[in-house]
């Protein structure tokens, strides 16, 4: 078999369509949704990070608000500087770009943005909210995969095996739980545990977000299952992969995700409607 691409760009575009509508009708209200990203020093790959969000801002119809820092930034004013929009009313999500540097407390950051403007979802009320199942701002990642899950018919997993690879707070933790919200059987798994193969074939659902260059390959993925790429990593030749073998996934699997043009666009476009949700709910 050949598996079915699930088209991230197509459907971000989509998603970002929706939200513009929602924009336009808010703005026409009187009230235009507003984002603020803040960046702190001039990692190349945060730069261009930030300059795609404020250009995705842009074209939806809501208004970016970029403020950028030198490394030198202590750690109390960048917090002075999140209290302060945290009063804006006319700012509805605020947005820190990570890596910080090392003299930053990133958690610490994190947490000082209100839960009301965490369109990142990585707020620990928007971590608690997740894990009991009640509203809140889910991280975008995870989110941006759920919406390619209900994309293609999956939106409900009951009687499903979801495998996550990976284990991070960002993406690993939380697409667990929004997999569990969605009735599936969820094994989190890393690089590390025994026998990872055998655990990825049991997966009719397999997220791989560990960060290493193609390591999911064809023989680890049971036939017919949906492969969700999360990982991005540059090679030495300057091209870009995901932790999946494509070509050899690709000979497996039903569904998949190319890298680029999957999971990055829906990250991006769910940023966005975040960003409106905040807005709408004032």
């Amino acid at each position: 078999m050949t598996a079915q691409r699930i088209d991230g760009k197509a459907l971000a575009a989509q998603v970002r369509s929706e939200v513009a509508v929602r924009a336009a009708a808010l703005t026409a209200a009187g009230r235009q949704p507003a984002l603020a990203v803040i960046l702190v020093g001039a990692d190349p790959a945060s730069q261009v990070y930030v300059r795609n969000k404020v250009s995705a801002c842009e074209q939806a119809g809501l208004r970016s608000v970029l403020e950028t820092y030198g490394a030198e930034l202590r750690e109390a004013e960048l917090l002075a500087r999140i209290h302060t929009m945290n009063q804006d009313d006319a700012i509805h999500g605020i947005l820190v770009q990570l890596p910080l540097p090392p003299h930053i407390d990133a958690q610490r950051v994190i947490e000082a943005i209100s839960p009301r403007k965490d369109v990142d979802g990585f707020h620990v009320a928007s971590a608690g909210a997740l894990m009991v199942g009640q509203p809140g701002f889910r991280p975008c990642t995870p989110l941006g995969c759920m919406r390619m899950l209900e994309h293609i018919g999956m939106g409900k997993l009951r009687g499903k095996h979801a495998v996550v690879v990976g284990r991070s707070n960002i993406v690993g933790k939380p697409m667990a739980l929004m997999l569990l919200a969605a009735d599936a059987t969820v094994t989190i798994a890393h690089s590390g545990t025994p026998d990872l193969a055998a655990t990825c074939r049991h997966a009719d659902v397999l997220v791989a977000a560990v960060g290493r260059p193609r390591m999911i390959t064809g023989s680890m993925i049971k036939p017919g299952a949906v492969v969700i790429d999360v990982g991005i990593n540059r090679l030495p030749d300057g091209s870009l992969c995901g932790d999946v073998d494509f070509e050899s996934a690709q000979d497996v699997a039903g569904w998949i995700t190319p890298v680029p043009g999957g999971v990055g666009p829906m990250t991006i476009a769910m940023l966005l409607a975040n960003t409106v949700q905040a807005c709408a709910q004032g």
